[in-house]
């Protein structure tokens, strides 16, 4: 029998042209590991730090074991205004994500002005701290070690903060809620651009675990939405039951995630709140009953914070 071989790169595929031939080729691979983290990459890891599947830390997925980002507009430590900075606290005893914990994650340039100029190398877990992604004078970006930098502690960053978000814990909260079934994170290089915004870079998901990029695309995808919808009154609406704001909308209601108690302490009772809702459906009503805001340590919050922080 007849037999041709083309080699291309690193992967190999074999066609059958006839009874008598069969073509071989090898096409291109990449080596995954050897790409830099962007900048995009490190503020990911430091948002939704460690592992946010099932583990031994946070077995029933709750939200546990994340830091906080936080926003600021004034230094910590002296109290003079600042422009204004996206920072991530990690509470003493939070796990680090694996770009601070193992050398081959970062990339070299990248892991190489992280320990030199942001002196991760001095960070722990058991202690904690303050870090921050910074862009040094040849577009490199490094992670900066802020406790050890400027002397950022996390109670008093915490305490300076003009916004916190609990988008680490708001991601498991997607993954355990099976978000990710409709929703994709990786838009297509397709007519996507226009809509959904720039596909994502290979190195945008180094240290990232899990990627959560979805499965299919019932509905829309979400990697950008935070540009899009920005509105945290939007989204509230939309969690808590999403024919509020789109009518014929197939996504299921999230009121559980609020629990028993609203921001202010108020019980929320979700059968005369549903009760109100039929009235207002059915046309007995002009206005739909309000929403109730979510407590600030609420599972609601933290998805809530996760989906206004994809942008």
């Amino acid at each position: 029998m007849a037999f041709r071989e083309y080699r291309i790169g690193c992967i190999m595929f074999g066609v059958a042209l006839s009874a008598s031939m069969f073509v071989t080729i090898f096409l291109p691979g990449i080596d995954i590991s050897a790409r830099s983290s962007t900048k995009i990459a490190l503020e990911k890891q430091l948002t939704y730090g460690w592992e946010s599947g099932f583990n031994y830390y946070d077995p029933f997925l709750q939200g546990k074991d994340k830091p906080i980002m936080v926003v600021l507009t004034k230094d910590p430590r002296t109290g003079a205004a600042m422009d204004k900075t996206d920072a991530y606290v990690f509470p003493a005893g939070t796990h680090f994500p694996d770009g601070l914990t193992h050398d081959n994650i970062l990339g070299e340039k990248v892991q190489a002005a992280s320990t030199t100029k942001g002196r991760i190398g001095e960070a722990s877990e058991a202690a904690g701290g303050v870090f921050l992604v910074r862009v040094d004078a040849d577009d490199t970006p490094y992670i900066e070690y802020a406790t050890a930098t400027r002397g950022w502690t996390t109670d008093a960053v915490l305490k300076a903060a003009d916004q916190q978000f609990l988008a680490g814990g708001g991601k498991t909260m997607f993954i355990r809620e099976g978000c990710w079934w409709c929703h994709t994170l990786l838009p297509e290089e397709t007519q996507d651009w226009q809509t959904f915004g720039r596909p994502p870079m290979t190195g945008d998901f180094n240290g990232e675990s899990p990627t959560t990029f979805g499965s299919d695309r019932k509905a829309p995808d979400l990697l950008h939405v935070g540009s899009r919808n920005s509105s945290r009154e939007w989204m509230t609406m939309h969690f808590f039951n999403p024919r509020l704001v789109q009518p014929h909308s197939i996504m299921p209601r999230y009121d559980y995630l609020w629990g028993n108690k609203d921001k202010d302490g108020n019980k929320i009772d979700l059968h005369a709140w549903d009760k109100e809702y039929m009235a207002y459906a059915e046309g007995d009503s002009v206005y739909p009953p309000e929403v109730p805001v979510p407590a600030d340590d609420s599972e609601a919050r933290m998805l809530i914070d996760f989906v206004l922080n994809l942008k």
